[in-house]
């Protein structure tokens, strides 16, 4: 298989394991294996240095091909419960760019959540919602970074 090619995952809802699973295709009746080495995610607008840290991490045990750390498959799914959070999946994704945008203003990065589209907005709850996974994921928000800036 060509080695010039890399692959992305554009999946939120499994970015980790996406990262981590090794991929293998039939390519002219030989198994080619090949391995997602990093994304066009949405999540990653937000808590990017954290996210960068996770992206080096997945690399490293992907790399080491021992078994997947419980704490790293726990983390896919705080991540992939932060992703809903933000993105608004409990109302058909309608929040998603009010709730980046919301993010980037409880880090002092943005002065309001107002968007192009004056009917985009939160969704009720979903403010709860990003208190919920701030409240519970504190190791993977990156304000205490971003106020050193």
């Amino acid at each position: 298989g060509r080695e010039d090619i890399a692959l992305y995952t554009g999946n939120d809802d499994n970015i980790v394991l996406d990262l981590l699973t090794p991929y293998r295709f039939n390519i002219d009746g030989r198994s080619v294996e090949r391995r997602i080495v990093g994304g066009l995610l949405g999540h990653w607008s937000v808590w990017t240095k954290r996210a960068v840290e996770l992206l080096e991490r997945c690399h490293q045990v992907a790399k080491s091909d021992q078994p997947i750390p419980p704490d790293l498959l726990r983390t896919a799914i705080e991540v992939t419960d932060c992703n809903a959070a933000f993105f608004d999946a409990a109302h058909g994704f309608h929040g998603c760019i009010a709730g980046l945008h919301e993010v980037l203003r409880r880090q002092g990065l943005l002065q309001g959540i107002w968007c192009l589209d004056p009917g985009e907005h939160l969704s009720p709850g979903q403010a709860a919602e990003i208190d919920r996974v701030y409240t519970a994921y504190p190791h993977l928000n990156d304000d205490d970074f971003v106020r050193g800036l």
